[in-house]
């Protein structure tokens, strides 16, 4: 488990910080720029018996407990149906999962036990902290305002308004940075991915959501073809290659490709889709604007219900009927 090269300025700073870290560490910023690997690493690290310049040794008992997912003092609670990479493709259907108040009590139970390690040391890590909701919120945040000794919480968010305000002010929050873009495209040209550029540029500058969804690419540029249809779009069509995507990032590739074109109707530069300027800039024509972005409302609402099991893709034939309103014939 290694610190990803833009990471290595924050992680010197926490490291000579070491000794006087907070109880509590708040790690946010977007998704895909690898806050969970940097959580996990610093788990480790601070449980590792014989760290080296503050790195985990990776071969003392400790560190082989940690690698197992076996160390007594390392509790890592995350809705328990979704999977721990992070950003990881979200299931096609099921319900919106969280973070519940019996997984919280259960953490206190734990922590109310002596630990194990020699290091006296306990590491809890709670990956996406917006998973808790009200009751569990409150519990942990019960934790936080009265911490048990020699513990240190990690939480690990993508969406840091969604927190309750008294669990941020608990917390020492930690930005994590986007990578420039020349350090990620090197990143990414040596885990072998092609179109870098292209991709980094739609997941807004995230190379591991790159790496997780980059075999997407394909089937998603079958979308933009249909989408670039405007009025003719074939609505059934096109659901049936969203749907593919998953519910969420099937809405998501619909926000960006509106924000798109709303930037070509303004002759504004793209954001995510620079290589598709022309079929952008043609579309842009014969758009309604009043039309599209009622539009663009009607999927801030679909994507608070994205997770739910029914009628998907009717829901996106739906979505797919206004979109083709928006332009004239």
């Amino acid at each position: 488990m290694k610190i990803y090269p833009w990471q290595q300025p924050i992680w010197q700073r926490i490291h000579q910080q070491k000794d006087r870290l907070s109880h509590a560490l708040l790690l946010h910023g977007r998704a895909g720029v690898g806050k969970l690997d940097f959580a996990q690493h610093l788990s480790q690290s601070l449980l590792c018996a014989t760290p080296k310049n503050g790195e985990a040794c990776d071969v003392c008992p400790q560190c082989t407990w940690f690698k197992e997912g076996a160390h007594p003092d390392f509790k890592y609670i995350t809705p328990e149906d979704i999977d721990a990479a992070e950003d990881a493709p979200k299931k096609k259907t099921g319900k919106k999962m969280q973070i519940s108040v019996d997984q919280i009590r259960q953490l206190i139970q734990m922590l109310s036990l002596t630990n194990h390690g020699v290091s006296s040391l306990r590491v809890v890590l709670i990956h996406p902290a917006e998973a808790l909701n009200t009751a569990s919120a409150n519990a942990l945040l019960k934790v936080l305002e009265e911490p048990p000794n020699n513990t240190i919480f990690i939480l690990v968010t993508h969406q840091i308004h969604r927190l309750l305000p008294t669990i941020l002010s608990r917390c020492q929050s930690i930005a994590m940075p986007i990578p420039e873009r020349n350090v990620a495209i090197e990143w990414l040209a040596g885990q072998k991915v092609a179109n870098a550029a292209d991709l980094l540029d739609y997941h807004g500058g995230a190379p591991l959501a790159v790496l997780q969804r980059q075999a997407d690419f394909s089937a998603q540029s079958n979308v933009f073809q249909q989408l670039a249809k405007g009025a003719k779009l074939d609505s059934a069509v096109c659901a049936g290659l969203l749907i593919e995507q998953g519910m969420e990032h099937a809405i998501t590739l619909l926000q960006k490709w509106v924000f798109d074109l709303q930037l070509a109707l303004h002759q504004l530069p793209h954001h995510y889709h620079m290589q598709l300027g022309k079929p952008l800039q043609a579309l842009a024509k014969s758009v309604n604007l009043g039309v599209l972005l009622e539009f663009q409302r009607q999927l801030v609402q679909a994507k608070q219900t994205a997770n739910h099991p029914l009628s998907q893709e009717l829901q996106l034939e739906n979505l797919l009927l206004q979109y083709k309103k928006a332009f004239k014939h």
